[in-house]
């Protein structure tokens, strides 16, 4: 490929804010039609590369080395779409607002019709179903999974000739990463020089060309993907792309312990339109419970049900046999404490203006009554014992990676020393390290408090298995519950049948690569 080819090029890129190198002497070349991936774990600089090419730098940031993009449109994909998504407009307008500026150029008459031709094109490339329902709703009434795919739609209606994706795969089930990675690997295929910065290791591999592996801001190694995966070099890569680990022992068995959240006959409801249907859904004490599904199931309208963040449901929520008021507002304090919930958009459920230190030890003050003294030192030592030094909680939230916000936001639930702690996709934006460390806090946390009871809102298998029960959620139904172990060995829905036959495919394919 000779250099007239390059569209984006960044050499020697360091990035300094207040005296710390984010990023220090990255280069990359950006090839049409060749997808280039950045891994590493939360915090390495893979997004401040990666928005260096849209000439995006943090505030007061020193920058030296250079960043070219040679006459290429940039469009990104965001890790949280939400943030690039007008939540006072409609998903059409935003979408016809684009497309109107790309056919500027024709007669006034042809312009409306090349417009939504361009619209519909855009959503079906993005993989979005139910295609006139969703240009109606508002950035808000999408899933996570669905405002990325429209986001992803924006990009594609540029006609950029650059695509940074930040995490597009991030709180997607598998079956929405496969029709992801398909899309992309498309955008590549007509010629699209594609940034891919992920922790999903499966996607990298199924679409990178070439892989940069970054820790504390450097690039440790580079290469064809194929060959960093198979003969990694450096001692960080090879932790990087260890295989999940079994968590350690089984998740405490809780058969025999009392219920302390039960769902009853809930209907909740979305505009007036039922999205989630749970005739009944039982937590007893000490158990970990996994809700899996993929976009859209309403795996998340239940979580925020059980938290009193969504209440138009009928049926119930009960709390020890109790029935919970629908809303948080109405709820008293020890019930606030009990039920705790994680959000998947870490950065949105922070403010921007305070210190993330202050935040997370504001749950102890405000639920459990300690003094500020005493929340401050307690919020440290639970916020160091999840990876984050002081130096790091001291920081606002713009200052910290989407990994290092996600384990501040379960630090803040711990502080309330909660009951049932309602985890809704938070290992989803982590790398592979971040996430085995996260999980296996998760164990131990089960382990040492008898009284702590989880949810675990996700769309991964792996993930699942450290449940001791699964439910399994399709188009709001609850269409299959039980015993984790028999879930994962005798699969009935088709979701979870495909997402077990993925498993056992990858494995023999690793073993197969193993013999050879």
């Amino acid at each position: 490929m000779s250099e007239s080819t390059v569209v984006a090029e960044i050499e020697e890129l360091t990035v300094e804010v207040g005296g710390r190198r984010i990023v220090e002497g990255v280069s990359l070349r950006v090839l049409p039609g060749r997808v280039t991936a950045l891994v590493g774990a939360s915090g390495g600089g893979k997004t401040t590369t990666g928005r260096a090419l849209l000439g995006e730098f943090p505030s007061g940031a020193r920058v030296t080395g250079s960043v070219r993009v040679d006459e290429a449109l940039v469009g990104y994909v965001p890790q949280h779409p939400a943030a690039v998504l007008n939540p006072a407009r409609q998903v059409g307008a935003l979408l016809y607002d684009i497309a109107r500026g790309q056919v500027r150029e024709l007669p006034r008459r042809a312009r409306r019709a090349a417009a939504r031709e361009r619209v519909l094109d855009a959503l079906e490339m993005a993989q979005l179903p139910d295609v006139p329902r969703l240009l109606r709703r508002f950035p808000h009434q999408l899933s996570g999974g669905q405002q990325q795919r429209v986001v992803l739609a924006q990009a594609l209606l540029l006609g950029a000739r650059v695509v940074v994706a930040d995490e597009p795969t991030t709180g997607q089930d598998a079956l929405t990463k496969r029709r992801v990675v398909d899309e992309l690997a498309a955008v590549a295929a007509r010629g699209i020089g594609v940034v891919l910065l992920s922790h999903d290791l499966e996607t990298v591999r199924a679409l990178a060309d070439e892989v940069l592996v970054m820790r504390d801001g450097r690039v440790v190694e580079s290469g064809p993907t194929e060959r960093v995966w198979l003969a990694p070099s450096q001692p960080w890569t090879r932790e990087l792309l260890s295989e999940q680990p079994t968590l350690g022992g089984d998740t405490p068995a809780a058969s025999d312990s009392c219920t302390v959240l039960r769902v009853r006959d809930l209907r909740a409801r979305y505009r007036g339109v039922e999205v989630l249907h749970t005739p009944e859904l039982a937590l007893r004490s000490g158990e970990c419970l996994a809700v899996l599904g993929r976009s859209g199931s309403g795996k998340t309208t239940l979580a925020r049900c059980m938290a009193g963040l969504h209440r138009t449901y009928e049926g119930a929520v009960l709390l020890d046999g109790v029935a919970l008021p629908r809303s948080l507002r109405d709820r008293a304090r020890h019930q606030l404490a009990a039920v705790q919930y994680v959000f998947q958009d870490a950065r949105a459920s922070f403010d921007e203006r305070r210190p993330v230190l202050d935040q997370v030890a504001r749950t102890a003050i405000r639920l459990r009554g300690v003094s500020p003294r005493e929340a401050l030192a307690e919020a440290s030592k639970v916020l160091n014992s999840l990876g984050l030094a002081d130096e790091l909680a001291d920081r606002s939230p713009a200052r910290l990676s989407g990994g290092e916000l996600q384990r501040a936001a379960l630090a803040r639930a711990l502080l309330a020393r909660p009951r049932v702690l309602v985890c809704d996709e938070i290992t989803s934006g982590l790398d592979t390290v971040t996430r085995r460390g996260i999980l296996d806090l998760l164990v131990g946390l089960l382990r040492d408090r008898d009284d702590l009871s989880l949810v675990l809102i996700t769309h991964d298998l792996d993930t699942a298995r450290l449940a001791s029960r699964i439910a399994v959620l399709d188009a709001g139904e609850v269409v299959q519950q039980g015993a984790a172990e028999d879930i994962l060995t005798a699969p009935v829905h088709p979701f979870t049948v495909s997402l077990t036959e993925k498993q056992a495919m990858r494995k023999r394919s690793a073993g197969k690569r193993l013999v050879e």
